[in-house]
């Protein structure tokens, strides 16, 4: 397995984890005055906009996993330019170079 695949798969792992844990702050009820249920309610809103974003993340880290096993992974899907590896160190999942980005 290449380090890039595992750096892939590890990021894919600890993703999954995080939205594990946000999903079950989600679930669970809380009892409280009407002030703390407005609270409850903002934290709510912004635990399910990190839920959104981690789904978001996971889908393109599935994505990215997918085009490194047909060979493509590092390749700009615009312009098949080679990404550069600093811009894939930082956005692994990054599917167009910086140019067409």
């Amino acid at each position: 397995m290449s380090e890039q695949h595992q750096l892939l798969v590890d990021l894919q792992q600890q993703l999954q984890q995080r939205l594990a844990a946000v999903q079950r702050d989600l679930r669970q009820h809380h009892e409280a005055d009407s002030a703390e249920q407005a609270q409850q309610r903002e934290n709510d809103e912004v635990l399910q906009q990190l839920e959104q974003q981690l789904q978001r993340e996971l889908l393109q880290l599935h994505l990215a996993l997918d085009r490194q096993q047909r060979g493509e992974y590092g390749l700009c899907e615009q312009c098949g330019e080679v990404i550069a590896p600093a811009r894939l160190k930082l956005l692994p999942f990054a599917l167009r170079c910086q140019h067409c980005a």
